[in-house]
């Protein structure tokens, strides 16, 4: 036989045994991969809400690779689920109720290594009992609190609960600082980025088609809109204490509304006038288009209509954020518009009214304190200011985006060393 020859075999024989015995490896491998059940998805009329998932997927992604993803989606259609499986292929997903004892949900908490609650505004507390009550760790990613969460009634109960978290990121400050004084005995409470940071699905196609319909050239329009006090869905009210979204206005929730409106129709004159350059009023919660067409865009003067495109299509956030990439500088009265801006590269500018949480306090936290001004204490001319700080010098401007989302990076990967460290225990 020729050297040449049993070189050969030998690499077959190699090749063949390692194919036998691919599968029995790739099994034992599976079995050892640990798990997280990642809790999420909290609504699907609203991109912020829709995109702390695929956020916190991609930090979940990249930095525990090897881990199997269970998702508790809270709420999701199917244009969001279609979004999420085409970037996650692997992902696993139930719904469900924790309250169903042999439901999907809790047999899939039954075989995970840890829980983790996604971003949001607060929470019940059922999951923080059920764990404790099986013995499954758990902790909270990207959390905001409203002071009622450890105050009031029941709120000795609510601290107690808190405290057995293997950690509290916090996405703000404020709760960071509220909790801390309050004593929460957590082992890791810290600050970490709300999950729609980590945000990377696209939809090119559909952005692209959108922008060709509306005459929009890249880098060439300015995106905003408003929130107001409107109900999330008709006919529902806000059974928060804070009513958020009250069923019925109050006139000076509507006075509000109106005077806000009259700031951005301000901007958007002065904008036009500097620029040329279109704006466009791009939903961040389905429930405002209604809203922004009326105060924003229906009393515009009708030259300078023709400067200015409102959306009368609802989307989703994979296109939101392909357009976004491609707007100059984006400016909403809600948070996780400017995030998603920031995601994909894009300036941004954060009205914000604090009465609706201390997640406002983000933009501040990472460094881009001057481009979240408060709403009510900034007229129009301060914010076509800070526009045109962005305007002027916009390498400048991107480089800040960087820098900002270089530390939202890291202690998204502090977040998730510290499921590593639980996980691998």
């Amino acid at each position: 036989m020729t050297p040449d020859r049993r070189s050969f075999l030998k690499s077959a024989g190699l090749a063949l045994g390692g194919a036998a015995v691919s599968p029995i490896s790739r099994a034992v491998a599976e079995e050892k991969k640990k798990t997280v059940l990642l809790q999420c998805g909290w609504a699907v009329k609203n991109i912020g809400d829709i995109g702390h998932t695929p956020g916190t997927l991609r930090f979940l992604e990249q930095h525990l690779p090897d881990t199997h993803v269970i998702l508790w989606a809270a709420n999701v259609d199917e244009p969001v689920e279609a979004m999420l499986r085409k970037r996650f292929p692997k992902l696993e997903i139930v719904r469900g109720s924790l309250s169903q004892k042999d439901g999907p949900v809790r047999e899939a908490i039954g075989r995970s290594d840890f829980f983790l609650r996604g971003p949001g505004m607060g929470q019940s507390t059922d999951f923080m009992k059920y764990c404790r009550e099986i013995g499954k760790p758990w902790g909270l990613q990207g959390q905001s609190y409203f002071p009622d969460m450890i105050e009031g009634p029941g709120g000795d109960e609510r601290k107690e609960l808190l405290d057995n978290a293997a950690f509290i990121y916090c996405r703000d400050s404020k709760t960071l600082a509220m909790l801390k004084a309050t004593g929460i005995q957590t082992p890791v409470l810290e600050w970490g980025p709300d999950g729609c940071f980590g945000i990377d699905v696209r939809d090119e196609e559909r952005a692209l088609a959108r922008m060709e319909k509306h005459g929009l050239e890249p880098k060439k329009f300015i995106t905003l809109q408003l929130r107001t006090h409107s109900p999330s869905s008709p006919g529902v009210d806000d059974k928060r204490p804070q009513k958020l979204n009250p069923l019925h206005p109050t006139p000076e929730n509507i006075a509000d509304d109106e005077r806000r409106a009259k700031v951005y129709q301000d901007l958007i004159a002065m904008w036009v006038k500097e620029t040329g350059w279109k704006v466009v009023i791009a939903p961040e919660v389905y429930k405002e288009m209604e809203y922004n067409k009326k105060f924003v865009y229906d009393p515009l003067p009708d030259e300078l209509k023709q400067h200015v495109v409102n959306f009368d299509e609802f989307w989703n956030a994979d296109e939101a954020c392909s357009f976004y990439q491609r707007a100059h500088t984006v400016i909403c009265h809600e948070p996780h518009t400017p995030i998603m801006a920031l995601a994909v590269g894009t300036p941004m500018m954060h009205t914000y009214s604090e009465f609706h949480s201390p997640k406002c306090w983000m933009f501040k936290d990472i460094g881009l304190e001057e481009w979240a001004p408060e709403f009510d204490a900034t007229p129009a001319e301060k914010m076509f200011e800070i526009l045109m700080g962005i305007h002027r010098d916009y390498p400048a401007a991107e480089a800040k985006v960087k820098k900002a989302m270089a530390y939202v990076e890291e202690r998204a990967a502090a977040c998730m060393g510290s499921i590593r460290s639980v996980i691998e225990a």
